[in-house]
C-alpha cells in the first residue's frame, strides 16, 4: 500500500528538504511526486520481493555482459529533471550518463532519469498511480519502461512518442536499442 502525504499547507516539499527527511527517516522507504506530494511505500511481500529480484538479476547479468551502464535497486531514489524524486525497482543508466555526474551527485540522490526502468505491481499497489509515475519518468527522458502487472497478467511498455503498448503474459520482452541483447520471459 501507498500513503500520499500532503505537506504543502506546512512547507514547500523541496528536492534538499526530502532529501534531509530520508536521511533523517532511514527504516522508511519514501518518494516525493513532481508535485511535491511525500510518497510512503509499504514493504512487499515474499512473492513481489522475489519476482523484483529475479528483474534485477537478469539486468545484472545481462550488464555484467554489456558493461554498457549501471544497474540499482529499488532502494535508489532518483532526482528526476521534472522535480520528483523517485525509486523504481528496477533501474538502469547509460555509462556515460552516470560517469558524467560529480562524486556528490552520485552519492546523494543522482539528479538523472534513468534510461531504462521496471516497475513491478504489488498485490497492495494500485495501477493508476503507477501509470501516472511511469508517464513521469517518461517526461524526464526515460527511454525504455515496463510496468509488470501480474495481477492483470499484463506488461505495458513505455517509449517516448510512442503509445503505450501492452503486451499479455507470458511474453517475451526486448531491451530494443536501449539494451541491445537483453530479452527477458516474462510468465508471473
Amino acid at each position: 500500500m501507498v500513503t500520499v502525504i500532503n505537506v504543502e499547507s506546512l512547507t514547500k516539499l523541496t528536492s534538499e528538504a526530502f532529501y534531509q527527511l530520508c536521511l533523517g527517516n532511514p527504516d522508511i522507504s519514501m518518494e516525493r511526486s513532481n508535485q511535491g506530494e511525500l510518497i510512503i511505500m509499504s514493504p512487499v511481500g515474499g512473492e513481489s520481493g522475489n519476482r523484483e529480484a529475479n528483474l534485477i538479476g537478469s539486468v545484472i547479468i545481462w550488464n555484467l555482459k554489456s558493461k554498457l551502464g549501471f544497474v540499482f535497486s529499488s532502494s535508489t531514489i532518483f532526482n528526476l529533471p521534472n522535480g520528483g524524486d523517485r525509486s523504481p525497482d528496477v533501474s538502469w543508466v547509460k555509462k556515460e550518463k552516470w560517469e558524467n555526474l560529480t562524486e556528490e551527485e552520485k552519492r546523494k540522490f543522482p539528479p538523472i532519469c534513468p534510461d531504462f526502468i521496471i516497475e513491478l505491481r504489488s498485490e497492495t499497489d494500485r495501477l493508476k498511480p503507477l501509470q501516472a509515475k511511469m508517464e513521469e519518468y517518461l517526461n524526464s527522458g526515460l527511454q525504455l519502461g515496463w510496468l509488470i502487472n501480474p495481477q492483470d497478467r499484463e506488461v505495458e511498455i513505455y517509449q517516448p512518442e510512442k503509445p503505450v503498448k501492452i503486451m499479455k503474459m507470458p511474453c517475451f520482452l526486448s531491451g530494443e536499442d536501449i539494451l541491445p541483447d537483453f530479452e527477458l520471459k516474462i510468465n508471473f
